[in-house]
């Protein structure tokens, strides 16, 4: 039988995900390495502070890789792990349909708030 505490573990991973900015981070690495400027203009409304704490949580836990690069000027990439990449893989669908269904949540959320 799985202890109370083993049975919470699988809350920590999707702490991981669920947060407002790491799904977004794994996206704009889906198709390769970026850097943090590439990043941070394709993720609309993320801090420079917010990015930085959200690459560091996803790379310690795994999820990506920090590379520095001793050229001139030095420069610092990221990018998926293959573990990083499963994850992107499995909440795909789940930002597209967030995508897809925009619209009709904002209609529904007028719709309810004009009732109260």
């Amino acid at each position: 039988m799985t202890s109370p505490a083993a049975a919470c573990r699988p809350r920590e991973v999707l702490d991981i995900v669920a947060d407002k900015w790491s799904l977004f981070v794994v996206r704009g690495l889906a198709d390769g390495p970026r850097r943090f400027t590439e990043l941070k203009r394709g993720i609309d409304g993320i801090s420079q502070r917010m990015l930085t704490v959200t690459l560091r949580s996803l790379e310690r836990d795994g999820l990506l890789t920090r590379t520095v690069h001793n050229i001139m000027p030095p420069h610092v990439s990221y990018e998926l792990t293959p573990m990083g990449g499963t994850l992107h893989e499995a909440t795909a669908p789940l930002m597209r349909w967030s995508f897809e269904n925009l619209s009709r949540i904002d209609a529904a959320r007028a719709a309810y708030d004009a009732r109260g």
